[in-house]
């Protein structure tokens, strides 16, 4: 989105890479790595500079000596400004003679002030002339052309004020957008080359697109191909706060909303990041969710005469780190005694180089199913706050009805059917969790013919939590060593004995459920409360989350019991990453269901050595205990901003 924005991860472009020259072609076929594509993005203000041929000399040496990549996209517009017909083809016969595969690029942006984003007028003819002139050109040149994330809508003139009349900014600008897509970019393109094919890379804010034109339902369709933004940079100090998890969830929806290859990879860029390291964590988890290409923004970052900024990783800069910045600077080798030092393209090249290693042992991605209907919101990027305690979930945009367990946020809310969906899975013999904001907003809905639960639209304040199951006494999850916050939750009403609070919070003498329970039918629907402030899942005691994934990831094939901002990314070979997030060495239990089973670490070949499992305790006064079924237990230590590779071996 931003002038200098993401790093898209982009898909491999077998059959739609028309470049001249054999080397070119081998390049597209091969690549430099084995499981993925590594592109660059070149912004028009470089197109325009490549043009002078010391200039691209010393550039390309600058890159290629840091970084091994297959492709580029050539942009040819971007706020108001176009890059010429000899330009353009002046630039692209430079990559082609190297043998890197050329596509073209379009940023619809126009400028913007303060730091806010301006875009286009789609009611002001001048700029809808300008958009279709910028398609236009790109498709002139290029058999492959992607849009940068800025084809969406923010204007409010008279004239979208007039043409809005009754319908709601989103309805508007939804409407509006789809006709832009076809009669301003996508027809005009391929009016002037039919063989183009045309995609649309979506940012990394998908839960408000519908808001602001962007539309996964049919715009995603409309388009060739789609791309993901998976840029998430910082998690504190940048204005989106997007969370570690998103660069990987992020691929694992858009893959559900254009499968079999209509996600043609990720993006990634070096922006509003407080050290090095988080850099390689975007571009480890965009490959996580087996993103075939990866697209790197932009040109200027990776062939600029800088060195990268370590940042602030004093904490953790002598661990052994999966990377390991310092040894990455002591390797570099510079190309005269005075040269700049390692730059972004060498950050890239080392995370790439140590994913590479392990992304061909993975198998298919798995995860909880969870609902998220297209054009929805509520309980904003939830799941990547769960995904960042260690709950593996796979986004969908239809509801999944073949799953053991689903997942249904706030956001499930605008499936006008969904009480039904409830009942039918259900009744089908399956488990359903919701969530305390979609109870909340479906409670005068029709929920209470499943289940009698309600939001008294109190709040609570929790510092004190509980395990239980059945009648009986509860056992503190509490963890002595370290005292947890207060924590708000909003008060939940039930039925004693129709529903069982199997994880509580106290608040003095009252109680709130955190993990509620209730059967129906066949299944059983469980409420997963979530604290006023998403965030302050990290704040909850490890035992109160270990709790809750026994329960929601009972039929996974693997949890780990691990402190907060710990990832697990799980795959259907069995194989599964353990990453950490965190700035200290991590102690972390991998639980395996099943007794006589191994893990291997994937890199070393090493089996880990198993423990003892740890067996619910029975308090002689209580009647029940949750029956837990045998499991194998793994201690692991994971160091700060590192990741492990296993398999699980029966």
């Amino acid at each position: 989105m931003r002038f200098v924005r993401a790093a898209i991860c982009m898909v491999f472009f077998l059959s739609l890479m028309l470049v001249s020259g054999a080397k070119a072609q081998d390049v597209a076929k091969h690549g430099h790595y084995k499981n993925f594509r590594v592109a660059i993005y070149v912004v028009v203000n470089a197109t325009k500079e490549l043009v002078d041929p010391k200039v691209f000399a010393e550039q390309y040496d600058r890159v290629s000596r840091q970084l091994k990549f297959d492709k580029v996209y050539i942009e040819v517009y971007r706020n108001h400004l176009f890059a010429t017909d000899a330009e353009i083809e002046t630039v692209k016969k430079e990559f082609e003679a190297k043998g890197i595969a050329v596509a073209g690029g379009v940023t619809l942006a126009a400028g913007g002030a303060g730091g806010q984003f301006g875009t286009f007028d789609y009611e002001d003819e001048t700029d809808r002339e300008e958009c279709k002139k910028a398609a236009e050109l790109a498709a002139k040149h290029f058999n492959e052309v992607i849009l940068d994330d800025f084809f969406f809508y923010t204007s409010k003139s008279d004239a979208d004020i007039a043409a809005k009349g009754a319908r709601s900014w989103t309805q508007y600008r939804l409407d509006k957008m789809r006709e832009v897509a076809q009669d301003l970019v996508l027809g005009p393109a391929r009016a002037v080359n039919p063989n183009v094919k045309m995609i649309i890379k979506y940012p990394n804010w998908y839960e408000h697109f519908q808001g602001l034109g962007y539309d996964l339902e049919k715009e995603s369709h409309m388009f060739d191909y789609i791309y993901t933004g998976t840029e998430t940079r910082d998690p504190l100090i940048t204005d989106q706060l997007l969370q570690q998890y998103e660069s990987y969830e992020i691929v694992r929806y858009y893959d559900n909303i254009r499968p079999e290859g209509g996600n043609r990879g990720g993006w990634v860029d070096t922006y509003s990041l407080r050290y090095v390291d988080r850099y390689a964590e975007q571009l480890w988890d965009t490959l996580f969710a087996k993103a075939p290409e990866i697209t790197l923004f932009n040109w200027y970052d990776m062939a600029g005469p800088f060195p990268a900024v370590a940042g602030d990783r004093a904490q953790w800069e002598r661990a052994p780190t999966s990377f390991d910045w310092n040894a990455i600077v002591k390797s570099y080798h510079s190309a005269g005694r005075n040269g700049p030092g390692p730059g972004w393209a060498t950050a890239a090249d080392a995370a790439l180089t140590g994913v590479d290693n392990v992304l061909g042992k993975l198998g298919n991605p798995i995860g909880i199913p969870s609902y998220k209907p297209y054009q929805s919101d509520g309980e904003d990027f939830l799941q990547n706050y769960l995904g960042n305690v260690g709950i593996p979930i796979e986004m969908t945009p239809n509801f999944p009805t073949n799953a053991k367990l689903v997942l249904l946020t706030e956001e499930a809310k605008y499936d006008p059917d969904i009480v039904k969906k409830i009942e039918h899975q259900l009744a089908s013999g399956g488990n359903v969790v919701i969530t305390s904001g979609l109870l909340r907003a479906l409670q005068n809905k029709g929920i209470k013919d499943v289940v009698e639960w309600e939001d008294t639209g109190r709040i609570i304040s929790i510092h004190d939590f509980l395990n239980g199951f059945g009648a009986g006494n509860g056992t503190s999850l509490n963890d002595p060593k370290h005292d947890n916050p207060s924590i708000l939750f909003p008060e939940i009403r039930f039925y004693t004995n129709d529903s069982w609070g199997i994880v509580r919070g106290v608040a003095g003498a009252k109680g709130d459920p955190i993990l509620l329970m209730n059967h129906y039918s066949k299944g059983v629907i469980y409420l997963l409360t979530i604290p006023e402030n998403e965030g302050d899942l990290y704040n909850l005691p490890q035992g109160v989350i270990t709790q809750v994934k026994n329960y929601l990831l009972a039929d996974f094939p693997v949890r780990i019991d691990a402190p907060p901002l710990v990832s697990l990314f799980a795959y259907d070979n069995n194989a599964f990453i353990v990453e950490s997030y965190r700035s200290t060495v991590t102690h972390a239990n991998i639980v395996v269901p099943g007794t006589g089973v191994k893990v291997r670490d994937l890199e070393t070949g090493k089996l880990l050595i198993a423990e003892n499992a740890v067996k619910a305790t029975a308090d002689p006064r209580r009647r029940h205990t949750y029956p837990e079924p045998p499991r194998t237990t793994f201690h692991v230590t994971i160091n700060p901003h590192s990741y492990v590779a296993y398999r699980i071996e029966k």
